[in-house]
């Protein structure tokens, strides 16, 4: 990241850090940048955050939107702490942490509000028929990526490994932290037996590796550790399945654990500015689902206080409940 405004880095001061810096719940009607933090390529955070960065751009009078790509929730939810990006794609679980300047944001509080609810992010274990695993107790003694650097999946694998009864730092042969695409690239070699993933499904990189000559993917059920997981770090996940067929070669449903994913920006985002980046989003929403499925989801039934996880921000509330949603 650079201290920049440009395409990268303080472009995001446009929406959420200049405008407070300069005079806080201000819109600017021209001029304002906004970086929007995504996700890595082989996610769905990347390619929704593109094309919302485009409808904004073209949406509102002044806007030049961009996209950031980053190691995910985690690393979002700093940057839009640290005033460098105007908007983001989050996970509940570190939206919550963040809030409280918990774990990773420990000392370091975010002062986050959600704006909208978009889709459920997965948890998916990915492996291959070949390596024998079948369960998380099944992981010990294997090479496992756990997830980039700064991001949810990160956050939740650990969370996933514990109620398993793994240690992160001692049951492994080996614990990377890579990206999606990373993983299965190191799966295809030889040098990784399985990996985690969280996002929303189906999604580009376990695509790939499913479709890969002569190998059959597997993803490994852990929704029997919901209660476990629940009971030591709150409500914020619950259990899915991905039906049998989501993936290439996926022969049977997948019994999973979830999050909410939302979009979030600062407290002191102006009112004008959530109402307009609302007003945009969701005239597009159409469009949106073209980009990439997970995008149907973004319905106003979806609009739920508890999915968001942390509070609303006001503009938000107000524009959701003249929309017709209840909240409730």
């Amino acid at each position: 990241m650079t201290n920049k405004i440009g395409r990268r880095g303080l472009a995001g001061l446009g929406a959420g850090g200049l405008a407070a810096l300069a005079a806080p719940g201000i819109a600017r009607a021209q001029g304002t940048q906004m970086a929007i933090a995504t996700g890595t390529t082989g996610g769905v955070y990347y390619p929704l955050g593109g094309a919302l960065a485009n409808y904004l751009s073209r949406g509102i009078p002044g806007m030049s939107a961009t996209v950031e790509v980053t190691g995910g929730s985690v690393a979002n939810f700093q940057l839009l702490g640290a005033g460098r990006v105007g908007m983001l794609f989050g996970q509940v679980d570190a939206a919550v942490d963040g809030l409280r300047g918990a774990g990773p944001f420990r000392g370091r509080a975010v002062p986050a509000r959600a704006i909208a609810v978009l889709y459920t992010n997965r948890m998916q274990v990915v492996t291959t028929a070949a390596t024998g695993i079948r369960s998380i107790a099944d992981l010990k003694g294997k090479r496992v990526s756990t997830g980039a650097p700064g991001s949810a999946t990160e956050l939740f694998a650990f969370r996933v490994i514990a109620a398993g009864g793994l240690d992160r730092d001692k049951d492994f042969r080996a614990r990377e932290r890579l990206s999606p695409a990373e993983s299965t690239n190191a799966i295809r070699d030889g040098k990784l037996d399985a990996y985690f993933f969280v996002s929303g499904v189906p999604t580009s990189a376990i695509t790939d590796l499913a479709a890969t000559p002569g190998t059959q993917i597997h993803l490994v059920d852990h929704a029997d550790l919901h209660a476990r997981i629940v009971q030591e770090n709150g409500p914020v996940y619950f259990p899915e399945e991905i039906p049998a067929g989501t993936y290439p070669g996926q022969t049977t449903a997948n019994k999973q654990l979830s999050v909410a994913n939302i979009l979030a920006v600062r407290e002191d985002m102006s009112a004008e500015m959530v109402t307009n980046i609302l007003r945009v989003t969701w005239e597009n929403r159409e469009d949106w689902a073209r980009v990439h499925a997970e995008a149907r989801n973004f319905t106003l039934n979806a609009q739920k206080t508890a999915a968001a996880g942390i509070p609303w921000h006001p503009a938000a509330e107000a524009f959701w409940r003249s929309a017709g949603a209840t909240l409730a």
